[in-house]
């Protein structure tokens, strides 16, 4: 861990009204990027808090793993939002920000008195971004506006389960939690370009992705097959229509992942498996013939690598071939490339001893990410953000009609 915010957010004040994971993992972007992300909590925490994995050490249990992935680098403040003063607290804080970030429920902070159009009147140059299940109904009223949502549901409903699976017959919900972490992602993209727009401008705005938005947004080779040729896309598991080979084919101690897609790559990929006939096997010779014989090239390819071991396929295939090993999370700790990268980093907890992390996945040469705050205890730094809050506004001429944010 770093000592400091070295990103190329460092100044920039965002408030993360949030809970689950796809809020607080736009949080966790912006507060990796430098951000001053200040999340706001009632008494009773994110429910996140509460869930495993807890660490075997770890017997007062503030905060299980997920909540510590998604919440580092963050300042906690515990505001109870049904007290007029913890409101008035919370939109002194909002004329210090450039942007807040939540996924609550449609209208819930509107009903709380913390709306977009209260914090905008407290801030004109405030982002607001919002993430809903179904979207909000200041940009589009969706028939589910109200619904609840969760990742699996936006998995289904945006084609992402449609289209994954060994086949027709077995849909599958996609491990990781795309539902959740996509929009996450998407909501961060537009609020930073909301940021700019800002900046340049001096106005604010209102922004929000809905889940299930998101989710359609990374079908797009789906629906694309459905407008031009009226076909839905096919599960295929781990192949791919129109190419071959392409699949995780089974080693002597383990599984890799390759894809021939090129003339070259089936060139070289026939020598490395000693048959460099097939590279001019009229049958394998292009990629749409190998398509048409998918069986056989997929046979041949099955058989030379259950008879080797992954890293003999490697050394055969690598910088030639599109290959990977198929690897789980245990196997990063001994991987070369995440160590090169910074791709696990050591964290500091409240309650228990040091873990490992997944770090931010962006690399600045002149600005670089780090992680320099361990996940915070509930409400860790109300009193220190109370006292900042107390000291802008002793310093705020009696002039001013809180229409700038001002960084504390």
């Amino acid at each position: 861990m770093e000592a400091r915010a070295t990103g190329p957010l460092v100044g920039f004040r965002i408030i993360d009204v949030t809970h689950f994971a796809a809020g607080p993992f736009a949080g966790l972007m912006l507060a990796d990027l430098g951000a001053d992300v200040i999340k706001v909590e009632s008494p009773d925490g994110d429910f996140v808090r509460k869930v495993g994995p807890f660490h075997p050490d770890d017997t007062e249990r503030v905060y299980g793993g997920r909540y510590a992935q998604r919440n580092r680098n963050k300042r906690s403040v515990c505001l109870d939002l049904t007290r007029p003063d913890d409101r008035e607290l919370f939109l002194q804080l909002v004329e210090t920000a450039d942007g807040l970030v939540e996924n609550m429920r449609p209208g819930v902070l509107d009903r709380l008195g913390v709306g977009w159009e209260t914090c905008q009147g407290r801030n004109p140059r405030l982002v607001y971004a919002a993430i809903r299940g179904f979207g909000d109904p200041r940009t589009g009223r969706s028939p589910y506006t109200d619904w609840p949502a969760l990742d699996p549901i936006a998995q289904a409903m945006g084609g992402f389960v449609a289209n994954t699976g060994p086949d027709d017959d077995h849909p599958m919900r996609g491990g990781p939690i795309v539902g959740d972490l996509v929009p996450g992602l998407q909501i961060t993209v537009g609020l930073l370009a909301a940021l700019l727009h800002a900046e340049r401008t001096g106005e604010g705005q209102f922004l929000d992705v809905a889940m299930v938005d998101g989710i359609m947004s990374i079908c797009e080779t789906a629906h694309t097959l459905w407008a031009y040729e009226g076909v839905t896309h096919e599960r295929v598991g781990n192949n791919l229509s129109a190419a071959a080979p392409i699949d995780v084919y089974p080693t002597i101690d383990g599984s890799i992942s390759l894809v021939g897609l090129t003339d070259a790559h089936w060139r070289h990929l026939s020598t490395a498996m000693g048959r460099p006939e097939l590279a001019d096997d009229e049958r394998f010779a292009t990629l749409a013939a190998r398509s048409a014989n998918r069986a056989e090239v997929d046979a041949a390819v099955r058989a030379w690598c259950a008879a080797n071991t992954r890293a003999e396929i490697l050394d055969a295939l690598g910088g030639l071939v599109p290959v990977g090993p198929v690897y789980g999370a245990p196997d990063w700790d001994h991987e070369p490339h995440v160590a090169a990268r910074g791709m696990l980093v050591r964290m500091e907890h409240a309650t228990h001893p040091d873990t490992a992390q997944v770090a931010c996945p962006i690399k600045f040469a002149a600005t670089p990410a780090n992680v320099y705050r361990r996940p915070p205890v509930l409400g860790e730094h109300t009193d220190e953000i109370r006292a900042e809050l107390a000291s802008h506004l002793r310093q705020r001429p009696e002039s001013d009609s809180g229409d700038q944010p001002r960084h504390l």
